[in-house]
């Protein structure tokens, strides 16, 4: 357990490094292969899902990760010469975020209900 939790703590940390890559990068830079908005959501929700199993014990901590560098770096936007920080993509990355910590959240509770009951029978 706590390999697969160091695991999923440095999949996290690079992940997030190359979402802020991808972010902050000029535009000619960063590679397409969706629509923005679904491209936002998803690597966001990916964060979320990762960040909760590199973090299991502190939802805080990885709610505060993935919220906050999805703001942060929209607004890093800002200073950028050729990218633009907008709320609009703000929102989306932070949903994504919260359905990925959501959804990893709901199926733990679910496995673990599931799991009481086999107890309970056997």
């Amino acid at each position: 357990m706590k390999d697969m939790v160091r695991f999923f703590r440095a999949a996290g940390w690079l992940a997030l490094a190359l979402v802020a890559f991808v972010t902050l990068a000029p535009i000619s830079d960063r590679p397409t292969i969706a629509p923005a908005h679904f491209e936002h959501f998803a690597a966001f929700f990916v964060l979320g899902l990762v960040f909760v199993l590199a973090y299991p014990n502190r939802m805080m901590l990885a709610t505060l990760i993935v919220i906050g560098s999805a703001i942060i770096l929209e607004a890093l936007q800002l200073l950028t010469p050729d990218r633009h920080g907008q709320l609009t993509d703000a929102l989306v990355k932070v949903a994504g975020g919260l359905c990925g910590i959501s959804f990893i959240t709901v199926g733990r509770e679910c496995i673990s209900q599931v799991m009481t009951k086999i107890a309970s029978r056997g």
